[in-house]
């Protein structure tokens, strides 16, 4: 192809798409979240639509599709029209640490349209409050003379509750008993109840039941203490190594969304997560606002990718 035919093509190319993105969107615009109604990645996905739809002058729905480890939601966007009018609040577990896992009916990369980046929430241990262990340190030294005398709850396997606590089984020498429930939400109501003693749900989802006195928080499993729960040890601090996991969230469409489509919704996704309202409700709830482009979006989920297949190799952990 010569250089002046490619030059022509480009040019009709982007005249073609010019009109794509001035003509988006036309309807409704439905933010798919892989969780139940009133979890942290709900609240966050509801906080988002409230300011998105204004922006792009639409009404911005929000559809829970829980179950399967948040691939039932995966698997319907994928499937989805790629127009930029079905959307997805995807997050650590449903595009690195369970395609890490297991083989899925949906491709986290090739499936999807990176759109942008949210923000982080620290992964936060927590324990039941009439548990008799007194801090981290207790219960590494009770699970050494007892294994498996405690049962760790988490999100079903393939998940940041999952992940964490196998890593912090890996790294302390112990063993404990792993309870996989459909979703943080009752996984938590069985922690607070006794069913289960101990769980590492996301800042944002178990700080608001430690700061309650329904949990006992023991410890955070990320680089740094909280300024939400400043007494709250990093695990690193009580000598426990190698449990760092920083749960991330990120808004995705269907693959082949067309590119103008895609930058509309980054530009727009950007402006709503620069809203000192947005910022301030995020960060209440534990999670550091962070954007991003589609293409570092899409580096990350890469990158991400790969390091949780190394540690699903490493920690030996299955999908049962």
């Amino acid at each position: 192809m010569t250089k002046p035919l490619i030059l022509a093509t480009l040019a009709a190319v982007l005249a073609a798409a010019a009109p794509i993105a001035q003509a988006f969107p036309e309807k409704t615009i439905t933010i798919v979240v892989p969780t139940a109604a009133g979890g942290g990645n709900d609240a966050m996905a509801r906080t988002i639509a409230q300011k998105l739809g204004p922006l792009l002058g639409q009404t911005v729905i929000i559809d829970n599709r829980a179950g399967a480890n948040g691939s039932i939601a995966s698997e319907f966007v994928a499937r989805a029209p790629a127009d930029g009018h079905t959307l997805m609040l995807g997050y650590i577990a449903t595009h690195a640490m369970n395609p890490a896992l297991q083989k899925l009916r949906y491709d986290p990369v090739a499936d999807f349209a990176p759109i942008g980046l949210v923000g982080y929430s620290p992964t936060l241990m927590v324990a039941n409050t009439n548990t008799p262990f007194k801090d981290v340190k207790d219960l590494i030294a009770q699970l050494k003379a007892k294994p498996d005398r405690y049962a760790y709850a988490s999100a079903g396997n393939g998940t940041a509750p999952h992940f964490a606590a196998e890593l912090f089984k890996l790294s302390a020498g112990v063993e404990m008993l792993g309870v996989p429930y459909k979703g943080a939400a009752p996984a938590v109501s069985d922690t607070i109840g006794g069913q289960t003693q101990v769980m590492f749900p996301s800042l944002f989802t178990g700080a608001p039941h430690v700061k309650s006195g329904k949990l006992k928080g023991l410890a955070i499993a990320g680089p740094k203490r909280s300024p939400l729960l400043p007494e709250v040890p990093t695990l690193k601090e009580l000598g426990v190594n190698g449990v760092d996991v920083q749960q991330w969230y990120a808004v995705f469409a269907p693959g082949k969304t067309p590119r103008p489509v895609v930058e509309k919704l980054n530009k727009a996704l950007n402006q709503v997560l620069n809203d000192k309202e947005v910022i301030k409700r995020i960060e209440d709830h534990g999670a550091d606002v962070e954007t991003s482009t589609p293409e570092q979006l899409g580096d990350m989920v890469k990158s991400e990718l790969g390091k949780w297949k190394d540690v699903v190799q490493k920690a030996k952990l299955t999908a049962d």
